[in-house]
């Protein structure tokens, strides 16, 4: 069982949600208080931001058109760093409103601010499932982990959770870790998504899972909870005509309403899984079921037969799976027509 703060995160507790603020903040720290505030009046568990130093994210050597083919500007990423200060802000902006500061650290420094921000949880892009040496770094603090997996193969997650488990000392399947099942394109395609890869990962790690979200709308986050998610991760903005990378890709503060009241409504839905006649149910058997009923009179002493009986509405008298049963048994009363029959009209054997 994972605890971020005082929610506790796995299987028979509510899904914990995700405001993922990311970078939508466009380097203004107004901007981001509003995006928190957003997300609290939505009903999000936690707000998260990404922590990084442009310098320390992509090489100067990188060919900027790679970067800007997929709406990402290199020179862009140094306007999108937030300070220390701006953390400070922030994070005790988080604490008066009562929703979790998180954020995805991309380099060891930005893991060692949030550390002495004293960062109650770490966040894992897909883009370093592979980074073996900040995973390490991430493990050595102890606390809980949110590791996302897209652009991964079982065999990449099963080594990064191999380096987290050695440097923590602990057995994967006790790792305080949750699996992120996510498909790492802005926006990913509705029929990409592989949503079935969520139970793939929990049969495989048995350790909890969860969906991290980057289509358009909120269909797939609200299944991913049927799936078995308990967490849900959604990029949102205040406008999507906001200048900025993950803008277009997000969704809007009625949106995440509506995502929030929908998974809400959806879990409580799911119930323990035991088939039984739900409470509600109860006072409706009885009007919905249906009984045996006298086609015509029946005498005192007749044999019945099958011309003698039909199936009708309500379900207060012998159940219609007892009618081999009846056919050839005698009444002791006369059973008028439409008469329900019961089994006190019979001599007991």
């Amino acid at each position: 069982m994972i605890k971020i703060g005082n929610k506790r995160i796995g299987p028979g507790n509510p899904v914990f949600i995700i405001a993922e603020a990311g970078v939508n903040h466009n380097g203004d720290v107004g901007l981001a208080r509003r995006l928190i505030d957003a997300a609290y009046n939505a009903g999000a568990d936690a707000v998260k931001f990404q922590t990084f130093k442009a310098n320390k994210l992509i090489s100067s050597r990188a060919p900027s058109g790679d970067y800007k083919s997929t709406g990402v500007d290199i020179a862009l990423i140094e306007k999108l760093e937030l300070s220390l200060q701006h953390y400070i802000e922030l994070i005790a902006y988080c604490d008066d409103l009562g929703i979790e500061f998180l954020a995805t650290p991309f380099d060891f420094g930005s893991v060692n601010l949030l550390e002495k921000l004293q960062a109650r949880a770490y966040k894992v892009s897909s883009s370093d499932l592979n980074n073996i040496p900040l995973l390490r770094h991430i493990a050595s603090k102890n606390s809980p982990i949110l590791l996302s997996t897209g652009m991964g193969y079982l065999s990449d997650i099963e080594e990064a959770l191999m380096a987290i488990s050695d440097t923590m000392n602990t057995q994967l399947m006790d790792l305080p870790l949750v699996l992120m099942h996510c498909v790492s394109r802005y926006p990913a395609p509705m029929e990409q998504l592989n949503l079935n890869a969520i139970r793939t990962l929990y049969n495989t790690f048995k350790l909890p899972v969860g969906y991290s979200d980057h289509s358009m709308g909120v269909e797939a986050a609200m299944a991913a909870v049927v799936m078995g998610a308990c967490v849900i991760e959604k990029h949102y903005t205040l406008n999507r005509n906001f200048p900025g990378p993950d803008h277009k890709s997000s969704i809007e503060p009625d949106e995440l309403v509506f995502l929030v009241e929908s998974i809400r409504n959806i879990e409580s839905s799911l119930g323990d899984g035991i088939k039984r006649p739900a409470k509600c149910e109860l006072n409706t058997i009885v009007l919905n079921r249906k009984s045996l009923v006298a086609a015509q009179d029946i005498k005192a002493g007749q044999i019945i037969t099958g011309e003698m009986l039909e199936i009708k509405r309500p379900g207060s008298g012998i159940e219609p799976k007892y009618y081999g049963l009846i056919i050839g048994k005698t009444p002791i009363v006369d059973i008028p027509e439409d008469e329900i029959i019961t089994w006190d009209m019979f001599l007991k054997h």
